[in-house]
């Protein structure tokens, strides 16, 4: 019951959420099967309601948009949802309750969870469900952006570089005073500055329970948490316990002074967004919003038995290609695009946008296409993990609009296969070299289309992919059941920790080799935070669940193992300098002049048979006569023993200079373009699983 006098109007059915206008709150929500609806408000930390508005079908609801208007209301209110109407789960599908106290899908910030790994309480009560029980803020829109615009970094000069809000800075070797949280990402902006990223690639950062998970560590008996957050409770509201005070909406403010001071350093922010699920689960989860407010509308069900179709392999699948879950995505989209000023946007199980409602795959998916025409996104970047939980493969296949990048796992596998020695990898290999033409060149596209990465959150670290044969998944308290079988590593000799120099000095080459084709390849490489120190995950493939030492960044690696960090830097940098290394179209298939020449050991003779381990080529920066660049002359080594290449003959008037031999102890393994020796040899001998690089320079 109203417990004060509360002024109302009819409201307006858009824009969907709460939305302040001249003289009051306008609420809309969502509901085609909801037979009544109520607005339950709260006052800040009461358990009990203070006023449950019935909203009047004949005033309040406009087609299946149920809305009101609010007059001169206390912001501070919190607010959420009950709705009436069938409740036949295994009938008709619907799970409508007045029990259940729902949020609101477009709520821009929510109550509680603003400790980490707290349970949720009001008032000290307490119950196994009370993480759930959060409620919705009333967000103004008052911040001062500061003449804040989009970057617009174009892809071919983009360096991504994906991490985790809180494992970025939680340990406590960060350094920072606010240390797992949206200002410590920015604490470390001078780090990423220096290391010459152009883009941060932030794992899930709106609302999830990180409290969700039942199982423990079998050796510690902790409860594990859910660490990555692939698992939404709210599409729009950024997560409270990544801000330093997340309480009272204050979270939203924080999100946007990070992206602000990020754009500022000319760093470009991408979000991992998950469409194609949320953590309401199976039939046996919590009803949290969508479940509450029109099962039969927002997830794919079973016709006859109306189970969830489980195409994300977490319970459930959302119905991306319903019209009004394609409008409720989209309008998020364009949120964090217009309110709170991201780049772009990283696809979780992206193939599940493809899916209609009966999870058929479609050939031309209105969601996918949707996406890649808005005149608003027009400018962001779109990546796409072009695959789902039920093994439906779309790398080279997700889109065939410009605009879709994808992560390309091809590229991935294919590196990692060569640099474990395996036959038949050659002339793979230099086809991701060059940008994966037979993914994206058919139809149009370009190398940027590419996003390459050989490790990401998902799987080995790149430390741990030449130090592992096997996951080691055993604390995720599954039994090592989870994560992949196949992770097409080396462990370079013995499994795991090591005090032999020369096993030690093998992985170093190693991880240097990997750097060395990720980052002087066509298309957009993606790294992964902390590879460039050597950070390991103790070889587990699957740390979802490890809110500890396993996950967070240990920041005196970078210090240890400050050789290799400055291999990273000083390749990221060699890669923004020269544009052969970043080219917008394939490279053209001509024998007059070609612009890439290949070879295996010898100048001309290039060796595509299963058996070669070895591939060489020469990147010309002279074409039609035109110089742009430099040229450069990349060795690569996938054997396991030294192999003697030789050299051709440079451009005219130009010397080769050895740039880079991942081989070799720092700082001789990559030097100064001005420090790098000339070489008249005509042969050069390159170390197993090692790369070199020339560069040429006019004769003085």
């Amino acid at each position: 019951m109203n417990k004060e006098k509360i002024t109302s109007s009819a409201g307006c059915p858009l824009p969907m959420g709460s939305f302040l206008k001249p003289g009051g709150v306008n609420f809309a929500v969502f509901s085609r099967h909801a037979a009544a609806v109520t607005l339950v408000l709260f006052k800040s930390g009461a358990e009990d309601p203070w006023a449950e508005i019935p909203l009047d079908p004949k005033i309040n609801r406009t087609g299946h948009i149920w809305h009101i208007l609010l007059h001169d209301l206390d912001l501070n209110l919190r607010y959420g949802y009950r709705m009436s109407g069938l409740y036949d789960p295994k009938g008709a599908g619907h799970f409508f309750s007045e029990k259940n106290l729902l949020l609101d899908p477009y709520a821009k910030a929510l109550t509680g969870g603003s400790e980490w790994g707290a349970q949720y309480c009001r008032i000290g009560l307490c119950t196994p469900l009370s993480s759930f029980q959060r409620r919705c803020c009333i967000i103004g829109n008052d911040f001062d952006w500061e003449g804040d615009r989009p970057l617009n970094t174009p892809l071919e000069k983009s360096i991504i570089y994906e991490l985790h809000v809180r494992g970025f800075t939680r340990h406590a070797s960060s350094g920072v005073p606010h240390g797992g949280t949206y200002q410590g990402l920015v604490e470390k902006i001078p780090y990423l500055k220096k290391l010459g990223i152009t883009a941060v690639e932030l794992l899930p950062i709106t609302e999830f329970n990180e409290l969700e998970l039942t199982n423990s560590n079998p050796l510690t008996k902790e409860r594990l948490k859910n660490f990555w957050g692939y698992s939404s409770i709210s599409f729009f509201a950024p997560k409270a316990a990544y801000a330093v005070n997340g309480r009272d909406g204050n979270q939203v403010r924080e999100f946007k002074e990070m992206v602000k001071a990020l754009h500022r350093a000319g760093i470009e922010v991408i979000l991992d967004v998950v469409f194609n699920h949320t953590a309401e689960g199976g039939g046996d989860g919590p009803v949290i919003s969508f479940r509450g407010l029109d099962n039969v509308i927002y997830y794919l069900l079973d016709p006859q038995s109306r189970e969830y179709l489980n195409f994300s392999g977490c319970g459930n699948t959302v119905n991306c290609n319903h019209p009004l879950v394609r409008s409720l995505i989209m309008d998020c989209l364009r949120y964090w695009v217009v309110e709170m000023h991201v780049d772009g946007f990283r696809f979780d199980l992206a193939s599940v946008l493809g899916r209609d409602q009966q999870g058929n795959v479609l050939s031309n998916p209105p969601m996918v296409e949707k996406i890649a025409e808005d005149p608003i996104l027009a400018h962001t970047k779109i990546i796409a993990e072009a695959w789902d939980a039920a093994g439906l493969y779309q790398v080279g296949s997700f889109s065939t609009n410009r605009r879709w990048a994808e992560w390309n796992g091809k590229f991935r596998d294919d590196v990692r296969r060569f640099l474990c020695g395996h036959d038949d990898i050659v002339a793979p290999l230099a086809t991701r070299l060059t940008g994966s033409a037979d993914l994206y060149q058919d139809d149009g596209r370009s190398p940027c289309n590419s996003i390459n990465f050989i490790t990401s959150h998902d799987g080995f670290t790149l430390y741990d992919q030449v130090s592992y044969n096997e996951k080691h998944n055993l604390a995720n308290g599954e039994d090592n059941r989870d994560g992949s079988n196949d992770n097409m590593s080396w462990n370079s000799g013995s499994e795991g920790p090591t005090k032999n120099a020369a096993l030690e000095g093998l992985r170093l080459r190693r991880i240097k080799t990997f750097a060395t084709i990720l980052f002087l390849s066509q298309g957009v490489p993606m790294l992964v935070a902390g590879d460039e120190f050597g950070r390991t995950q103790q070889g587990n493939n699957n740390a979802y669940c490890q809110d500890n030492e396993i996950s967070w960044l240990n920041w005196e690696l970078a210090e240890q193992n400050h050789g290799l960090l400055r291999f990273f830097t000083q390749l990221i940098a060699l890669r923004k300098k020269h544009p052969v290394f970043h080219r917008t179209d394939f490279f053209p298939a001509t024998e007059e002049n070609p612009e890439i020449e290949w070879q295996s050991l010898t100048p001309g003779k290039p060796d595509w048979s299963s058996s070669c381990k070895t591939l060489a080529f020469i990147l010309h920066g002279k074409v039609a006569n035109i110089r742009h660049d430099d040229d450069f002359f990349v060795l690569l080594n996938g054997g396991h023993t030294a192999e003697e290449f030789i050299i051709p003959a440079p451009p005219a008037g130009r010397l080769w200079h050895k740039l880079l031999d991942s081989a070799a102890p720092s700082p001789r393994d990559l030097v100064s373009e001005k420090n790098a020796p000339a070489v008249r040899a005509t042969t050069i001998t390159v170390e197993s699983l090692a790369a070199m690089v020339f560069i040429s320079k006019v004769v003085i």
